[in-house]
């Protein structure tokens, strides 16, 4: 290992016998540049640590030796966003890690499996477990083309398998040994391979007895194996973004129906018994339909059909006046995915309508810390005067944000109001100490001098509350460690509007006149994941502006009140436009919403195309 200059984390560390560690900030990558891109030996004097966080370092490139040996009761490692390789990962994972439970290794520069994990060289089928203990391990955003049997032996505990953004090309693959039992992997219940580019998914999947979770979506797939119906415990399968043969099967895969999708390829799917099936659904509905009528159920079905909530698209060819965001090439290698619209008709002056739309925004981006934050909630309470109010929508209606948040950093949520927005915009990088913003709440700032307040602040609420470590309230702010450009979104007059993960800007701040909002959600994981938390923001959104107009909150006139809640008023929709988002050299890159998206919330709402 490297020892060039002084870790004074390190010391710190050892002086107080931390058990948590994160290092991160251009310090930090500096101090591990001019180490040869290696971890410093004073590392390997903290026996005591049991979570390890260092990322966002792109001069990292190798862990160097005796990492494993030195630290033996981790239970928590996060290498994620680094310049670590298999050779760069294999000294110091060589030796096992007992306690290790969760490890994080995204964002890396990660063409095969380290030997640890059961790449090359890992060792005979008969050694002990390196990883016994390990039951989350995140490879997402790496340059895998294939995984060996190996991993099932390093990590037979194994709960969950992350791979999405990678080049895999075929599910389960190598995966699974062919060795006889026990069964490897009896306890993965979630495997995400979304974004890569699989195009076989094989019968083998019917080997893992616990999984519960399956996430194939924007891969290759033309056609999806009827061993997925005998996974005795599949309940949430995400197929999308796949070019099936079968369109019935890709209606109901962009619908989300699992149990459908199972049910189906049960029967046989395509080309065997088709007519025949059909044929019992249609005698299955006859059937519903009149015992509903009998019972009275139809009245019911009708009723709670007329009280969804609506929502009507209005598409580009229809908008005379189209907002369009341009994509420069360098957010990329930054944060490379974007979805937008606008949605028009809502209403934010009842009572605290206002304060209960932020605190859904809030909510759908940041249901755990590290999904990252479209506004600072501390920022919330200074324009508010006091605490932002607990979620008052309950849990939400589905469970992709739970989903689809764990344990990793995946979206950011901007909202704007679009009567302050000047277009076109244009979504684009810039070094950190050109961006300027003006944050919520705040003076105009350059974005280095923003992220060095807020990490300040972060460190003195670390102090306040007696913790080892900043609280998850400020970790996103280590989503830009590194990075030698940040991300913006930029109006017509050159102004930035947005900065994320980090902040809106106060020039397109949401007021309570506001009616007409500009959505923005970006990512560095992956374009489905950006529509996905759209779709559900939309669907909160529109339940507040439903509950607004019911309850009659707040100030106002009788007559305006009476506009505004007036029984043919309740159902009025809110209107969503579509927002083209194209390079440079405007070529379509994605249209939001298509044809196919607000299907994960299609049982809450009701979309006139």
């Amino acid at each position: 290992m490297a020892a060039a200059g002084p870790w004074p984390e390190l010391e710190a560390a050892a002086r107080e016998r931390r058990r948590e560690l994160s290092l991160a900030g251009a310090a930090v990558a500096e101090r591990v540049a001019a180490g040869g891109g290696r971890l410093p030996e004073a590392l390997l004097a903290l026996p005591l640590l049991q979570s390890l966080e260092l990322s966002g370092c792109a001069a990292l490139r190798e862990l160097g030796p005796g990492v494993a040996a030195a630290l033996p009761a981790l239970h928590t490692l996060v290498l994620s966003r680094n310049a670590l390789g298999p050779a760069g990962l294999g000294a110091g994972l060589g030796g096992p890690l007992p306690a290790l439970r969760l490890l994080d290794l995204s964002g890396n520069g990660l063409e095969a499996l380290p030997a640890a994990l059961g790449g090359t060289g890992g060792g005979a089928g008969d050694a002990a477990p390196a990883f016994p203990q390990l039951r989350s391990l995140n490879l997402s955003a790496n340059r895998l083309r294939e995984l060996g049997p190996g991993l099932a032996r390093a990590a037979p505990q194994l709960q969950e398998l992350l791979l999405s953004g990678n080049r895999l090309r075929a599910l389960p693959g190598g995966l699974l040994p062919p060795e006889a039992p026990p069964a490897p992997f009896p306890l993965l219940s979630r495997l995400d391979a979304a974004d890569n580019e699989v195009a076989e998914l094989g019968a083998e999947i019917a080997a893992l007895p616990a999984l519960k979770s399956l996430d194939v979506a924007n891969n290759q797939l033309r056609e999806l194996p009827a061993a997925l119906a005998d996974c005795p415990r599949l309940k949430e399968a995400n197929f999308r973004g796949n070019q099936l043969r079968d369109k019935r099967l890709e209606k109901m895969v962009n619908g989300c129906q699992t149990k459908a999708i199972l049910e189906y390829l049960r029967a046989g799917g395509r080309g065997k018994g088709k007519a025949e099936s059909a044929r019992e659904d249609v005698r299955k509905k006859k059937r519903e339909k009149q015992q509903k009528k009998d019972s009275g159920d139809g009245e019911q079905d009708e009723v709670e059909e007329a009280s969804k909530l609506l929502v009507k698209v209005l598409h580009v060819s229809d908008n005379p006046a189209p907002l369009v965001v341009k994509v420069s090439p360098g957010v990329k290698d930054v944060r490379a995915f974007i979805v937008c619209c606008v949605l028009k008709g809502v209403n934010l002056k009842p009572g605290n309508a206002l304060k209960r739309f932020l605190t859904v925004q809030v909510t759908a981006a940041a249901s755990r810390y590290s999904f990252g934050m479209g506004i600072l909630l501390a920022e919330l309470e200074i324009a508010y005067s006091r605490p932002l109010p607990a979620d008052e929508f309950g849990k939400l209606k589905t469970k992709l944000h739970e989903d689809i948040c764990e344990k990793r950093t995946v979206a950011t949520i901007a909202t704007h109001d679009l009567q302050l927005v000047k277009a076109p915009l244009t979504y684009d990088v810039q070094p950190p100490d050109e961006l300027k913003i003006m944050p919520l709440g705040r003076k105009e700032i350059k974005a280095k001098d923003l992220l060095r307040q807020l990490q300040l602040e972060a460190e003195e609420q670390r102090k306040q509350k007696k913790r080892q470590n900043v609280s998850g309230l400020h970790k996103y702010l280590q989503l830009l460690d590194g990075k030698d450009n940040y991300p913006c979104l930029v109006d017509a007059e050159g102004a930035v509007i947005s900065f994320p993960p980090i902040t809106n800007s106060e020039k397109t701040k949401i007021r309570k006149e506001t009616r007409d909002l500009f959505l923005e959600v970006t990512s560095d994981t992956s374009l489905q994941i950006c529509k996905d938390v759209m779709d559900t923001l939309i669907l909160k959104i529109a339940e507040l502006n439903r509950s607004a107009l019911e309850n009659k909150e707040g100030s106002g006139s009788d007559i305006e009140q009476d506009a505004l809640c007036g029984p043919g008023n309740l159902n009025l929709p809110l209107v969503v436009e579509q927002v083209r988002v194209v390079d440079m050299d405007g070529n379509l890159k994605v249209l939001y919403p298509s044809k196919t998206d607000l299907a994960t919330v299609s049982s809450l709402l009701t979309v006139i195309r």
